[in-house]
């Protein structure tokens, strides 16, 4: 049976682990590059919440790429991995004191900010260092994404973000701060977006609160329209580059900017999740009253996603040349949503198959716990296997 995977490597490593495609992601860094360059004035930042083993973010740092961080944690993993600080936005709806601190030590590129409390605590911060603090303002779009619930930003209704209808006043006061500049505007609808009619929208909604800042007078030099491209979860083979030319054309076509204004990007999924599967093994087969469940050593701590989003990933058992039979895909962990998928079919499993959940490259390895006192699982390249 033909495989991606080095099957005889990993037969001798212990389960479960994840496997990172090296050769794709360099491709997937370079498709990006290639169709960003298409636009003078597009800058692309990898967001680093999909994806911060250490050998990934160095490979994504030399590729060129910025960095979208949400903690301070992840503005220093990005600094040791060789980002440029001059290339870092620092995003989130509760930035701590220290995480402040930590990004204008840096001298970050820009601080994405959510609200009045948080401006005046920056403020408060950058000036006890004598620095000025680069701010963008995250606006609540009222733009709907469709996709899961747990994954949409973009709504009133969601924590993120500032309402339109506070924008020019929230902005009046950034400017009346001494440590502080007003750079820009950020936005950011949701995840796993695959119809660019949310993305039109978005641009019309960005064209309308430009022309109602230009209308008093207040200049914008930076848009920064988030990430949220989806990928292929259903079918990898098919897809395993996202259409990056689609999407970066569709906000090339939509916005109207004003002269000299770059746009931003923040991806992450799309640049990471293709490349990663979850290797796991087969600990027994059960055999229910009405169906098979095939118990994997992998669980919820290792692979939250569909425990938290039901999500569906591709699951191939990687061993097995038989017919496939269906299954109940299952964890070890002590709790019934530890469940990878229902009523799937799989090659005839047996003790000991490998199976590969495939694009598990974002929010897998990062997400992964020690609940039920579980080791956390160990992420390998391509590289590792040679």
């Amino acid at each position: 049976m033909e495989t991606l995977f080095p099957i005889e490597k990993f037969r001798a490593t212990r389960t479960p682990f994840y496997y990172y495609d090296i050769t794709l992601l360099r491709k997937t860094i370079e498709d990006v590059k290639n169709e960003a360059a298409k636009y003078d004035n597009f800058v692309v930042h990898y967001a680093v919440k999909a994806n911060v083993n250490p050998k990934i973010l160095k490979i994504i740092s030399e590729g060129g790429l910025g960095a979208d961080c949400v903690s301070g944690g992840e503005i220093e993993a990005a600094m040791r991995a060789g980002f440029p600080s001059s290339g870092i936005v620092f995003a989130g709806v509760g930035k701590a004191d220290w995480e402040i601190n930590t990004a204008l030590d840096a001298n970050i590129f820009c601080f994405n900010v959510e609200s009045v409390p948080e401006l005046e605590v920056i403020n408060e911060l950058a000036k006890a260092k004598g620095k000025t603090a680069n701010v963008c303002f995250r606006i609540n779009p009222e733009v709907g994404a469709h996709t899961h619930a747990n994954i949409t930003t973009g709504l009133a209704e969601n924590k993120f973000g500032i309402a339109m209808s506070d924008m020019v006043p929230v902005i009046e006061r950034a400017l009346s701060l001494e440590n502080i500049n007003f750079t820009g505007l950020h936005f950011h609808i949701g995840s796993q977006i695959l119809d660019m009619h949310d993305f039109e929208q978005l641009c019309l909604r960005i064209n309308e609160l430009q022309d109602v800042l230009a209308s008093k007078g207040i200049k914008v030099e930076n848009i920064n329209v988030g990430g949220g491209l989806g990928i292929n979860y259903d079918d990898p083979e098919k897809d395993p580059v996202p259409d990056f030319k689609s999407y970066f054309k569709t906000f090339a076509n939509g916005l109207r900017l004003r002269p000299g204004q770059k746009v931003h990007f923040e991806l992450g999924r799309s640049i990471v999740a293709q490349m990663g599967s979850l290797i796991t093994k087969v600990l027994y087969v059960k055999k229910g009253v009405n169906k098979l469940f095939c118990i994997v050593d992998a669980g919820m701590t290792d692979l939250i996603r569909p425990a938290l989003y039901h999500a569906s990933h591709k699951i191939e058992n990687i061993t097995s040349g038989k017919p496939s039979e269906t299954y109940d895909v299952v964890g070890p962990i002590c709790e019934s949503s530890d469940v990878f998928a229902k009523d799937i079919p799989v090659g005839a499993c047996e003790r000991g198959d490998l199976i590969a959940m495939r694009s598990a490259g974002a929010y897998g390895e990062i997400m992964a716990s020690q609940y039920n006192c579980r080791r956390l699982p160990v992420g390998y390249t391509s590289e590792d296997f040679k």
